[in-house]
């Protein structure tokens, strides 16, 4: 047996499944949900993914590498989908962009299908607009308990505000903000202010980093820090597969 190093394009085995949301107003979204091949896993996540006019969608490059590294690495069951209007190569869900307003029932309808497949209490990792739909609509599933923690990754904080951030000074779940040093939209000085409202939101810097997060390094500091939150210890993740 020899082991290969795990690239961009690496796919790790997992247990894949189509998965159809249904929102409370009545759409269907289309999504995928990734977990351990062959043992129960012991953390979920629920990926909201950039922005969709700006071609964001469930297959964005980290999201799509987390779904084929971490049920394989970490025991991470992963739960990916595209909100309303967006079209991937696993098919389109139904309705129209909301602006981060409406997609509070795609995060509503994601969070549940969790609860209903009986996975561990899930953390929401959100990329840029997927970050905005966390910061407004989260709250509820936090206060209820069905979420465990917060993972905001570039957050652009621009549909957020500041009496929306301030609400979550509240919460007693671990909230992370990963923001890039050269961040095209928030970085990391500027972030430190806006988040001060909420001060138990803490503000990660990545040094070399941008919005995309392009680049292997940057992908893998991603996970490592995704993956350690979910599961304590699970980082950092194998850098090589034995095959």
């Amino acid at each position: 047996m020899t082991d290969t190093e795990i690239r961009s394009a690496t796919e790790l085995p997992a247990l894949r499944t189509d998965v159809e949301l249904v929102t409370d107003d009545h759409l269907t979204l289309v999504g995928e949900l990734a977990e351990p091949l062959d043992r129960p896993a012991r953390g979920t996540i629920v990926t909201l993914h950039p922005l969709p006019t700006a071609h964001g969608f469930m297959d964005s490059h980290v999201l799509k590498k987390a779904a084929a590294r971490l049920p394989a690495l970490a025991d991470i069951a992963v739960l990916r989908f595209n909100f309303r209007s967006v079209t991937s190569p696993r098919g389109t869900s139904e309705g129209t962009f909301g602006d981060g307003v409406s997609e509070g029932f795609d995060l509503r309808a994601a969070v549940t299908e969790v609860v209903d497949r009986g996975l561990p209490t899930p953390w929401l990792v959100g990329w840029s607009f997927g970050t905005e739909v966390t910061l407004k609509h989260a709250l509820e599933h936090v206060e209820a308990g069905t979420v465990a923690g917060v993972v905001l990754l570039s957050p652009p904080l621009h549909r957020t505000s500041d009496d929306e951030l301030a609400r979550w000074a509240a919460v007693d779940v671990p909230v992370v903000a990963l923001v890039p040093e050269h961040d095209d939209f928030l970085q990391p000085d500027a972030a430190a202010e806006r988040f001060a409202v909420a001060p138990n939101v803490r503000v990660v810097p990545v040094a070399g980093a941008k919005h995309l997060w392009v680049g292997e390094r940057y992908v893998r500091i991603v996970l490592d820090a995704v993956a350690d939150l979910v599961v304590p210890g699970a980082a950092p993740l194998p850098t090589h597969w034995p095959v």
